[in-house]
């Protein structure tokens, strides 16, 4: 009895990504936004609690659905400690050269024991459109010179312009509500949207959680 293979774009849930809007095999469609981050640390308590005020009015004013990614990553320090190295064979004085190579070698020491991490931060904003093509495509239809999503008529393309203007809309009332936070934000294009995807599919030293 022959068994059925899945391979693993099967499992995508995207069809492709257009004008920096992700396309889901149901329908449905997603942007990204790159937000900044408050450190509450360094606020008073009354400013923190403006903030955290600021962010529940936010929250409670929604009349959709938001995901919240926080992506972490390990910081990679080698393009910093070639720099410095760079310097450090440019020097001329052989007490700074000595300095310099005793601070790149406590640098890298101090790396390799202890795991930097840096953070970003993204706002996923959704919008249902069940009336876009189903099928097809899958996440081959991200790169360049991939398998084509099949031919769009005037009539799907019409009804994703309809949503992507929805859409939009859902995402001015994100940025508005987080810009009244502190919180700058900016969405992402095509390419950018393309990086964030990949860097979720193949997460390497990436630790990120995801879900459309």
């Amino acid at each position: 009895m022959p068994v059925s293979s899945k391979t693993t774009q099967d499992f995508v849930p995207v069809k492709e990504v257009r004008n920096g809007i992700i396309v889901l095999k149901d329908g449905g469609l997603r942007a990204v936004l790159m937000a900044s981050s408050v450190n509450l640390a360094l606020k008073s308590a009354d400013e923190q609690h403006a903030v955290l005020y600021q962010f529940q009015a936010f929250l409670n004013s929604l009349d959709f659905s938001t995901q919240i990614l926080v992506q972490s990553r390990r910081l990679d320090i080698r393009p910093y400690l070639l720099v410095l190295e760079n310097k450090m064979q440019e020097q001329t004085e052989p007490l700074l050269k000595v300095q310099t190579r005793e601070y790149i070698g406590f640098i890298r020491s101090f790396t390799e024991q202890v795991s930097i991490m840096t953070k970003s931060f993204y706002v996923v904003v959704p919008y249902s459109a069940p009336v876009l093509g189903k099928g097809g495509g899958g996440i081959s239809s991200l790169f360049p010179g991939g398998s084509k999503t099949g031919n769009q008529s005037q009539d799907d393309m019409l009804a994703f312009e309809e949503s992507r203007t929805q859409l939009e809309q859902r995402v001015g009332v994100v940025q508005e509500g987080l810009s009244r936070t502190g919180i700058r934000s900016v969405q992402l294009g095509t390419e950018e949207v393309v990086e964030l995807l990949y860097k979720t599919f193949n997460p390497g030293e990436t630790t990120a959680s995801i879900k459309f």
